[in-house]
């Protein structure tokens, strides 16, 4: 009797042969002719985008010359703090009368352990700190981030202060 399915299987068997002779030898169609794809990838050179193999030439990377910023750090604390030769709680309470008694002050909060008053004057936002230094303390004006505050406010301030409490 003739089976169908016999027939399919020999005329495939030629056919599934060629497919698997093509497949194993045919990878080299399609092989890199280019000697830095033997390489592996440790030994071949290293590839930088033109943009980045110098130095950027603008401005934005410029540093400022160091003179004129400790130049201006001292103008800044000398404009925003004093030293006192005294306690520093009694200097505290002291500044605390002070600025209570000046016109236009208003105290938002105080912090003696930390020795610092929290004010609002002439528009500006600043602390008033007072610190222990040496044998004395040192009273000045910072912004919230412990930075000389910018403005005339705090400057006016501060020497308010320097005329009422230092000698």
């Amino acid at each position: 009797m003739f089976h169908p399915a016999s027939r399919i299987s020999k005329a495939a068997a030629p056919l599934a042969a060629v497919l698997l002779l093509t497949s194993l030898s045919g990878c080299h169609w399609f092989k890199k002719k280019n000697e830095l794809y033997t390489l592996s990838g440790e030994a071949r050179p290293l590839e930088v985008p033109p943009d980045l193999d110098r130095p950027a030439a603008d401005k934005a990377m410029a540093l400022p010359a160091a003179t004129s910023v400790s130049t201006a750090s001292t103008r800044a604390q000398a404009a925003t703090g004093f030293s006192v030769a005294a306690d520093r709680d009694a200097v505290f309470a002291k500044v605390g009368e002070v600025l209570a008694a000046t016109p236009g002050v208003q105290i938002a909060s105080k912090a003696e352990i930390l020795g610092t008053y929290d004010i609002d004057y002439m528009g500006s936002k600043f602390l008033v700190r007072v610190t222990k230094a040496g044998d004395g303390a040192f009273v000045s004006a910072v912004d919230p981030r412990g930075l000389p505050p910018s403005g005339e406010a705090a400057g006016k301030l501060i020497a308010a202060l320097k005329a009422a409490i230092a000698p």
